[in-house]
């Protein structure tokens, strides 16, 4: 007891000390971001005053310049430039130069970037929310849950285990490489294209970006023509943040365009990350193969949402609600299918029904309202072209959202909350993505019947299934195919940034977030070098060098027998005939002689 005392205080008095150190905040440099001219009482010129009416159909592609406006209200907020192919292989060409000097950075400088970009984030919550509020039509509360804390939980993983899981990892060497050392390397890429949509214009943009950087790349980030004006002033804080640690400003470029812009940009970089529809993402493939560089596809889904018997209602129905307006034109990973067991089935909707009656839509900076506008132009006709088509096939609407205040101007941008009852998978709307806010819920008889009815789409992203048995829920969970499974839960998962996303089929493949999608932007290097060099070097064995021996097969079989046999005995057996040939002098070039012969 006398020798493990000292050991205990020592213990206990440096876990006291590395509480204490905690306690005192880091210092972290403040960054200053103008944002006047995006603010509602800002100093915006009155030519950007007037009410938007988009072209219809894709004839804004052939602009040179890509138009601004709010979808809640179709008040114009501006314009950015639609990049040429010139442009954008010279914005390229300027982040390849400044990562050769990026490559060099330590990780601590990098994690003093990562954390600049969270100070300023917690501090300025409100404001990047209403803006990515007014650039989409979603809500305050929406933009933070999906835009705030999930990249502010990329950054506490990327500051916690990022460079844990870059350092080289050692692997193990195998019977016949003993006296060398194998490891595994993660170098930098050079330059990432992300090409991003416009469901979650913040987080799109600091997702590829922050992975990127840590790992020591450049990136490109092409984003969407519908959400660029916000993209354009979230580019503003990424580079006064690397100001602020005197890295290269060119090391991150954001460009803006249609078309053109991003195919400019796929057959320039190193690899692409794309978010966005399974059509766009061929064709990136496409283009990728013609200078064979990796990609990485997020094309969407068609989530099942599995319901069953055993659950507590109340609780699944309030889950179920959340997960269906979270694609109110908002979310790529939203629940579109619910599978409902039918012992509860007109429980789950009547609760389900009191709910999303009570849903208010409206636009989301006007009011308290639950439900914002739709992000993009003729989207509610697609809506409205997936239930009619349903109704026709016998399909029965039960409930509905209300609408609050709307703009005569806006109204096309609206679309409420819809339960429908009576689907199946004839209809368009268990077979397409809606990416909105309706909900078409039907029953299941069996658990192997809810599995069956999950795996009967073409789309392989995520999944949630509800069982008052957690063990029965994760059984079912994992007999679906997709990337990512969330038991009694809906997209839990994207909060844990060490697990990867992404799916399978039409939903696309390569992941990004955790450990895989960390080490995706990086070149993966096999080393393998001498253990105990200079000491023990790689000899060829005297039979096998050339000219090669008589015995040289032999001395082969004996080897393999000796390293690989499956009994001991076997191995001595075969390791004696190899050190026998090894002491045999046998005469150089026999063998090559008797085939002479």
């Amino acid at each position: 007891m006398a020798f493990w005392w000292p050991l205990l205080v020592l213990a206990f008095a440096y876990g006291i000390c590395k509480f204490l150190f905690m306690l005192i905040p880091p210092s972290v440099p403040s960054i200053d971001v103008d944002a006047s001219d995006v603010l509602e009482d800002g100093n915006q010129s009155q030519e950007n005053s007037f009410i938007y009416v988009p072209p219809r159909g894709n004839s804004q592609q052939s602009s040179k310049i890509v138009q601004c406006y709010e979808p809640a209200t179709m008040k114009y907020l501006g314009y950015v430039p639609a990049l040429t192919y010139d442009e954008v292989k010279d914005r390229v060409a300027k982040v390849r130069k400044a990562q050769k000097m990026w490559a060099k950075t330590s990780f601590k400088q990098r994690r003093l970037f990562l954390r600049i970009l969270l100070k300023y984030m917690i501090k300025h919550q409100a404001l990047i929310c209403e803006i990515s509020s007014r650039d989409t039509g979603k809500t305050t509360v929406d933009a933070s849950l999906g835009e705030i804390m999930t990249t502010c939980e990329k950054i506490h993983w990327l500051l916690s285990e990022g460079e844990r899981w870059l350092k080289p990892e050692y692997r193990s060497s195998g019977n016949s490489m003993l006296h060398k050392r194998a490891k595994v390397e993660f170098h930098p890429l050079g330059v990432i294209g992300a090409i991003v949509s416009w469901n979650y214009p913040f987080h799109n943009i600091f997702n590829p970006m922050l992975a990127a950087l840590f790992s020591g790349n450049g990136i490109v980030i092409k984003i969407s023509e519908h959400a660029s004006w916000s993209g354009c002033f979230y580019f503003r804080i990424i580079q006064s943040a690397l100001a602020a640690i005197g890295a290269p400003e060119e090391l991150v470029e954001v460009i803006t365009g249609f078309g053109e812009t991003g195919e400019a940009l796929v057959s320039s970089v190193d690899k692409v990350i794309f978010v966005g529809s399974p059509g766009v993402g061929k064709m990136i493939m496409s283009n990728a193969a013609d200078t064979l560089i990796p990609v990485t596809l997020e094309l969407g889904g068609k989530d099942a949402f599995i319901v069953c018997e055993d659950v507590d209602v109340d609780h699944v129905a309030q889950i179920a609600a959340r997960a269906v307006l979270q694609s109110s034109g908002q979310n790529c990973a939203g629940a579109e299918r619910f599978y409902v067991h039918r012992d509860i089935y007109a429980s789950f909707v009547s609760k389900i029904t009191k709910i999303i009656k009570s849903v208010t839509v409206g636009p989301p900076l006007a009011g308290r309202y639950d439900m914002g506008a739709l992000c993009m132009h003729e989207h509610s006709e697609k809506l409205e072209g997936l239930v009619n088509d349903a109704l026709d096939k016998g399909a029965e609407i039960v409930a509905r959202g209300s609408f609050g205040h709307i703009g005569e101007d806006a109204v096309d941008q609206y679309f409420p909350p819809t339960v429908i009852i009576n689907v199946n998978h004839s209809m368009r709307l268990m077979q397409e993505e809606a990416f909105g806010p309706v909900m078409p819920i039907m029953k299941f008889s069996s658990d192997e019947e809810a599995v069956k009815l999950a795996n009967d789409s073409k789309y392989g992203l995520g999944c949630a299934v509800f069982s008052g048995s957690q063990s029965r829920a994760r059984e079912i969970a994992s007999q679906i195919h997709c990337g990512v499974a969330a038991v009694n839960d809906f997209a839990a998962s994207y909060m844990c940034q060490s697990l990867p996303f992404g799916g399978v089929k039409h939903s696309g493949f390569g992941r990004f977030g955790g450990v895989e999608g960390l080490r995706a932007c990086c070149l993966v290097k096999a080393v393998v070098e001498d253990r105990w060099w200079p000491f023990v070097k790689t000899k060829i064995p005297k039979p096998i060098q050339y000219p090669v021996a008589e015995n040289g097969f032999e001395f082969q079989e004996s080897l393999v027998e000796a390293l690989y046999g499956l009994s001991i005995w076997e191995r001595l057996q075969a390791l004696v005939k190899v050190l026998k040939m090894l002491t045999e002098q046998n005469p150089a070039g026999s063998s090559s002689k008797k085939r002479n012969d």
